[in-house]
């Protein structure tokens, strides 16, 4: 996924949300998906402050008794999943699905191969229900790509198309570059200073959602002031000469031009070069391609509840596409696969809820939340009845600390009751926020609550989106934990007496 990363503190305004999302219908689907995908990630790790900043929670004390009674099972499940049979299971499973599948693609065999794997699995761990859902998603494919720079010396630049790109003509184009740092400072230039030039952009990083607008709207602000390629500084904090790719969205009736990350490093470089009045030339070569729209499918396992079967559901959710370098291990393997075990865990232990636990891996989900609109579109009808809180694990399996919570205030006290039982783990951290993750926002800005994971994710940009998306980002203990809340967390809100309270704003 695309995430922001602000200090905590920031508070989260709810009017400009309201104002984006009726700016939404105006927008193109397309255009709606980077839309979202970019408030969302503006809003998911920048939360809109602490507990403390919470209204004053006035819970019965009969509910409160309900939801400390389950400190001994929420111990029994950490126990196990950390420290006992369970341990180091949820990391190995990652591992099999990462080393026999590599990158997940959206389009890609290797995708669709991953999830005949995962309804195999779900079915040999005894998950009941299991199916698949089928969801439209684009297909794009990634092709021969080399930039060069070819005047005032000659250097390799490390490149990576990002995701719809066109590509260059056959042999690609040599042109003169503009670096920008900003887009006002594109604004600013005269549009012959621009037209047939490649524009740079080496936008200083400030977090994800600010800078991740260049990566998405980069191409089309060049290519209005008549530019034939846009490059960007891959949305990252940190380098070791590794480029970032991404989704990225060409403006409706604007032409589409070739557009790829470069490093941090050779941004950086070819900006002196350009303040220090430097002509620079790029050969840019880029043979990536758009097909048809490709049927993929989302993937479904429950454990069903032993008094609602298919109403009230909690789901507990991750995607499993990723982009096509490294493994999506982080992203998001890790919470695809938190998501599963979770109710494999909880059938072992013989651990039924009331109410049923629906596990969703969602596919194209980097491509613009493909996956996660389709399942809203199919299923908000009766959405009320048929569902309770959303679960969804897209911001890295690091170290857990607690977890963020989209939901009305009642909603909001109870959750915090039930983040409470986490403390032998030392996960008892909580944050409100607007939504649990991308797939699932849908339905949290319709009203149904949900929650996400807090942790450790200070080097998340570090590797996200690129080649260092590998198993070596995962630790196997850090990793338990997560699967062993995020099992006790799903368990404790299905089971309680009384389903977490929903208002329903929208369908």
């Amino acid at each position: 996924m695309d995430h922001p990363h602000l200090a905590p503190g920031h508070c989260m305004i709810s009017g400009p949300l309201i104002t984006a999302r009726l700016k939404w219908r105006n927008l193109s689907r397309n255009a709606t998906m980077v839309a979202l995908r970019t408030l969302l990630t503006l809003t998911l790790l920048l939360v809109a402050g602490s507990a403390n900043a919470a209204a004053e929670c006035q819970l019965s004390e009969e509910l409160l008794a309900e939801i400390r009674a389950y400190q001994p099972v929420v111990n029994r499940i950490l126990h196990e999943i950390v420290d006992g049979r369970f341990a180091g299971e949820t990391w190995k499973a990652l591992a099999e699905l990462t080393d026999e599948f590599g990158p997940r693609m959206t389009g890609s065999q290797q995708l669709e191969d991953a999830i005949d794997y995962a309804v195999r699995g779900m079915v040999q761990d005894g998950l009941e229900n299991v199916h698949t859902e089928e969801a439209s998603v684009p297909h794009w494919v990634r092709g021969y790509e080399r930039a060069q720079l070819v005047e005032p010396m000659r250097k390799e630049i490390a490149v990576i198309g990002l995701g719809s790109s066109v590509g260059t003509r056959k042999g690609g184009i040599v042109a003169e570059v503009v670096v920008v740092e900003s887009f006002e400072e594109l604004a600013s230039l005269p549009e012959e200073l621009v037209a047939g030039k490649i524009v740079v952009y080496a936008q200083p990083w400030q977090n994800y959602g600010v800078t991740g607008q260049y990566r998405s709207q980069g191409a089309s602000a060049a290519a209005k002031k008549g530019a034939v390629a846009s490059l960007i500084r891959s949305v990252t904090q940190f380098s070791i000469g590794s480029a970032h790719t991404g989704f990225q969205e060409y403006q409706d009736g604007v032409r589409k031009i070739p557009t790829a990350c470069i490093t941090v490093e050779d941004s950086e470089l070819l900006l002196r070069k350009y303040r220090r009045g430097e002509t620079l030339k790029i050969h840019l070569e880029m043979n990536d391609r758009n097909f048809k729209p490709f049927v993929s499918r989302n993937t479904i396992g429950e454990l069903v509840g032993s008094e609602e079967k298919n109403t009230s559901v909690v789901v507990v959710s991750g995607h499993l596409d990723s982009w096509d370098v490294g493994v999506g291990a982080m992203d998001d393997g890790g919470g695809v696969m938190i998501s599963w075990k979770a109710l494999t865990f909880l059938k072992e232990m013989g651990l039924r809820p009331r109410r049923t636990i629906r596990a969703i891996l969602f596919t194209g989900e980097e491509q613009g939340l493909w996956g996660g609109q389709r399942y809203y579109d199919d299923h908000k009808e009766g959405g009320e009845d048929e569902f309770s809180f959303f679960f969804e694990a897209d911001i890295g399996t690091f170290n857990p600390r607690g977890f963020d919570f989209a939901g009305n205030e009642e909603a909001s006290c109870i959750f915090q009751e039930v983040v409470k039982l986490m403390a032998p783990l030392n996960t008892t951290e909580f944050r409100k926020t607007s939504n649990a993750g991308p797939d699932v926002s849908f339905w949290n800005f319709a009203g149904y609550p949900g929650a996400a994971l807090i942790n450790d994710n200070d080097k998340y940009f570090w590797y996200h989106h690129s080649a260092g998306d590998s198993m070596l980002v995962e630790d196997p203990v850090s990793l338990d934990k997560c699967a062993a809340i995020w099992a006790a967390a799903a368990y404790v809100v299905a089971d309680l007496s009384v389903p977490i309270p929903k208002v329903i704003v929208s369908n």
